[in-house]
């Protein structure tokens, strides 16, 4: 089934932070990040946003055209700003579980490229759509775009991800990066025009969340 992939547009930011929270939620860095359940999904979406209109600014922000699927980059030809009051928004949305997604914003600066680079920061699918192509016509549709602008990319993918990245030409350039608590997460980038793996292996890449800052 084909999947026709488009750029968010401004009011659907609320659907596109929804998105990407409902495909976190289950990862063991959400668990992390929000140890209470009950707000988890809350948190997760409202930090998210903060995020996503961050990349409608500096980045890109693409979806499938049912909005079930959403990826959030970040053009890095040089330093861009943080959002707008980032810490007072990360506070109310996040609360006291702020702190963490601070401590994951700087391990993840900590490891970012210092050339110009195409940043992917998140690919996700809602979990009751995956595995019907959706991720995999976003990363493709990502994949060109970085390629005409000549520009590598650079992602963090979390473990279940980072043999699918490898088949569409993501190599690690870093070693394994992990929390206080022991959860790893992999730095791994593409070169322009880098050949891609095989269509099984990009198709189950689309059930595959990434960190976001």
């Amino acid at each position: 089934m084909r999947h026709d992939v488009r750029a968010a547009r401004w009011t659907e930011q609320d659907r596109v932070a929804a998105v990407i929270a409902e495909a976190l939620q289950p990862t063991r860095l959400a668990e992390w990040l929000v140890p209470d359940e009950e707000q988890r999904g809350r948190v997760l979406t409202d930090v998210t946003k903060v995020w996503v209109e961050h990349a409608l600014f500096f980045g890109d922000v693409y979806v499938t055209t049912d909005l079930a699927a959403a990826a959030v980059c970040f053009h890095r030809l040089g330093p861009i700003p943080p959002p707008p009051k980032y810490t007072t928004r990360l506070f109310a949305a996040a609360g006291p579980h702020a702190e963490r997604f601070l401590t994951l914003d700087d391990i993840l600066a900590s490891k970012h490229p210092t050339h110009a680079y195409y940043h992917l920061a998140c690919l996700a699918v809602r979990p009751t759509t995956q595995k019907a192509g959706r991720g995999r016509a976003l990363l493709a549709h990502l994949t060109t775009r970085a390629d005409r602008l000549e520009l590598p990319s650079w992602t963090v993918t979390l473990p279940a991800g980072q043999h699918l990245f490898a088949q569409v030409g993501y190599h690690t350039t870093q070693a394994t990066v992990q929390t206080s608590t022991g959860i790893a997460m992999r730095p791994m980038s593409r070169n322009p025009n880098q050949r891609s793996g095989s269509p099984s292996s990009r198709a189950r890449l689309a059930d595959t969340p990434t960190p976001l800052p």
